[in-house]
């Protein structure tokens, strides 16, 4: 075995060789992109176990989503050979999970406790709304949603929150936030955040539960350190008490989730914490050309707040950077399309599968989507709407909840009229009425429905009816495997005869949906060997964006440059390199806030094998009007001689008859984007956008006085051209 570790770390450059043989106490490693940030975490874990003598269930590895961990798992074993690996290596989530699994009763709750995802979440804050009157049309749910879970990522209770709560909007939500915590122990449920806190809380607060995980977590390591929040750095502080053998992994340059909660300080405190730390730099890249990485290079050195590293490669110098500038979105879109073409002419080898675009916001996907599907070339949408965000998914899943855990009400409220049996609103109403009279559960109150007053006769046999149906099938998920659960239900609840008796070409799409959850589950038992409801109930609530993307379809792949962390492709494009759009307006207010649009940049970048493509348009179309754009800042940040540019805005290029209604008529207003014009009241400014005609054109100026901009209407206004 020793002699197999040599070879091992023969595969290392002298930095990662360090990073993977300290051992013993914090060790901190800054791996820039493409530097062999896996590989080193891998052969960590490989060495522990195989030159140190570890125990794999003493080794601790958390990463940031499934797919991670999954790969993760996949290399070890491949090192080790034939060593079973039973090591606590997952997502933050899923360790926490399995933890409060054993100790969930000392918070009180009990252990077959339901894990909340959004839909969940976001169903029992509007529950919570109601209750309090509060209406979805003046307070949105998501938001509100959103403002609880930060809340919950800094560890701050209900009580605390509504303490500090200083604006209408957070007095609403601590309102809200009270109740829903309410209800989620009702519920005997957890959402994503509390699996955090409730896992510090036990380890805070719980000493005789959780000192024999402290002993038990001999080595810990945890990748991405960069996105940990404050509860998850609380949590691995915690847990590494006592042997102090933390390995954190992590990029400052690649801290891109401030808005989900994610402390890049905690790459800084790290050191603080732990002044005897180790810090490891692996600055040598192995995906990108020379070329790529000047020009990441360049633009990152702008940000004032990050540790000081430059990537190199031995690869080749590469081919320049190409910045197409578009005449709008469509020509764009086009233009992308197009060179995917050309250099698949090229170069034989490349794949659709080898060329990603990548934009700053979902809503600049609908043009290219569209444009891809007019050219008729394969594409794949990674983190829109996936298989688990389908409501034929979601509603059989439902059932799934109701049956592991029947307290679970914002399930139950899901499916009980689904698909329907005569249970409307007012029944529902009652009965959860009658449920906190009574103090139990909705589940219950259903099953007691001939004790509901003021009920009619057909409504309380459809509860008791579906209260029976789904009685039965929770004594039967002890003996049948969770594959068997979903066919019954498929068959027997009446959804799929519904769907059947709908001819619709959607229908079918949707039974084959559940044809393919059938599957899910059964690929699931065979990969877990554990056939249990509870544990593909949660590998389901686990699974996020990135987990449902399939890299053996030969298909271009669209994404924002968030979900595009960490993967790589040869060919990378970049869309809509504009002021406003990337840097995002939202972002600009901040320092703070555009050094993060500029890591975002630079993870987009160094994506990138070969080519390196970057776009922007000189006009879009935002909130109905077309607005002159300009380039982005960070297209300046890359040195000129890196880049090759490409002007297609001359020449009207776009003839599609489709676009025609786009380009304004001027009839004669001799009034364009650019042109300087003179105003009495805020003297002189420059066109950034028309819209209409005739009477009613109108244009927006921005004027120079105030550098602000107004949308004014020609005919009222006696505009001047300068």
């Amino acid at each position: 075995m020793h002699h197999h570790m040599d070879e091992l770390l023969k595969d290392l450059n002298e930095p990662q060789r360090l990073a993977v043989t300290t051992t013993e106490g914090p060790v901190v490693v800054i791996a820039g992109a493409g530097s062999g940030k896996t590989r080193v975490i891998t052969y960590r874990v490989a060495y522990l176990v195989g030159a140190r003598r570890v125990a794999p269930h003493n080794i601790l590895a958390v990463t940031f989503t499934n797919k991670a961990a999954e790969e993760m798992r996949g290399r070890i074993y491949k090192l080790l050979g034939t060593v079973k690996l039973e090591s606590w290596i997952g997502t933050f989530h899923a360790a926490c999970a399995r933890i409060l699994r054993r100790e969930a009763d000392c918070l009180g709750y009990n252990r077959a406790f339901s894990i909340y995802d959004e839909s969940h979440q976001l169903s029992l804050v509007k529950h919570c709304m109601k209750h309090i009157s509060l209406s979805e049309r003046d307070h949105n749910p998501n938001a509100i949603l959103s403002r609880i879970s930060l809340a919950k990522n800094e560890m701050i209770t209900p009580e605390a929150f509504a303490c500090s709560a200083s604006d209408y909007f957070d007095q609403q939500v601590a309102r809200v936030y009270t109740l829903y915590q309410k209800g989620l122990r009702e519920n005997n449920a957890m959402d994503f955040d509390d699996l955090l806190d409730n896992a510090l809380l036990i380890l805070k607060e719980h000493p005789e539960r959780s000192e024999k995980y402290r002993e038990l977590f001999k080595y810990i390591l945890v990748d991405e350190f960069q996105d940990t929040n404050h509860v998850q750095y609380e949590l691995v502080r915690e847990l590494a008490k006592e042997h102090h053998n933390l390995c954190v992994v992590g990029d400052d340059d690649q801290s891109i989730y401030s808005w989900r909660g994610a402390n890049i300080e905690n790459l800084f405190n790290f050191e603080k914490d732990f002044p005897e730390a180790t810090a490891v730099f692996l600055e040598e890249n192995y995906r990108s050309t020379q070329l790529i990485l000047d020009a990441a290079n360049a633009v990152i050195e702008n940000n004032e707040r990050r540790k000081p590293k430059k990537l190199w490669t031995s690869n080749k110098h590469g081919e320049k950077i190409v910045w197409y500038g578009a005449f709008n979105e469509h020509d764009e879109a086009r233009y992308i399309i197009q060179e995917i073409g050309r250099l698949k002419e090229l170069h034989r080898e490349l794949r659709n599968s080898d060329c990603a675009i990548f934009y700053r916001t979902n809503a600049q996907s609908r043009v290219i989507e569209d444009e891809l599907r007019r050219a008729n070339v394969p594409y794949t949408v990674v983190g829109s709407v996936q298989f688990y965000d389908r409501r034929e998914i979601k509603d059989v899943i439902a059932y799934l909840r109701v049956i592991a855990n029947p307290k679970d009400s914002v399930s139950l409220r899901r499916i009980i009229n689904t698909p329907p049996r005569g249970i409307g609103k007012t029944t529902l109403e009652r009965a959860d009425e009658f449920a906190s009279t009574m103090n139990v559960s909705l589940f219950e109150a259903v099953g007691r429905a001939s004790e509901i007053p003021s009920l009619r006769a057909d409504a309380r046999q459809s509860l008791l009816t579906v209260h029976a149906y789904l009685s039965h099938l929770v004594e039967k998920k002890q003996e049948v495997p969770a594959t068997e659960l979903v066919r019954e239900i498929v068959e027997t609840s009446g959804y799929a005869q519904m769907l059947e008796q709908d001819p619709t070409f959607e229908a079918r799409a949707r039974l084959e949906n559940l044809d393919e959850l059938l599957s899910a589950a059964a690929e699931f038992e065979e990969a877990a060997g554990d056939s249990s409801l509870d544990a593909f109930l949660e590998n389901v609530s686990l699974k996020t964006d990135i987990d449902e993307w399939d890299e053996t379809r030969d298909l271009i792949t669209l994404m924002t440059l968030h979900t595009a962390k960490g993967l790589e492709f040869s060919a990378v494009f970049i869309a809509g390199m504009e002021e406003d759009l990337f840097p995002h307006a939202n972002a600009l207010a901040s320092e703070k806030g555009l050094e993060e649009e500029r890591r975002l940049c630079y993870v987009g970048i160094t994506r990138a094998k070969k080519r390196v493509i970057l776009t922007s348009a000189d006009t879009r179309m935002t909130r109905g009007m077309r607005n002159a754009q300009q380039p982005s800042r960070f297209l300046d940040e890359i040195p000129g001689e890196l880049l090759q540019c490409i002007d297609g805005t001359h020449g009207e290029r776009v003839t599609d008859d489709d676009y025609s209604q786009e380009m304004p008529a001027y009839e004669g207003s001799a009034f364009h984007i650019g042109d300087i014009v003179e105003h009495s009241a805020f003297g002189l400014g420059r066109i950034g956008a028309v819209v209409g005609s005739g009477e009613k054109l109108k244009v927006a100026v921005r004027f120079f006085r105030d550098n602000k901009q107004r949308d004014i209407i020609v005919k009222f206004a006696g505009l001047r051209k300068r």
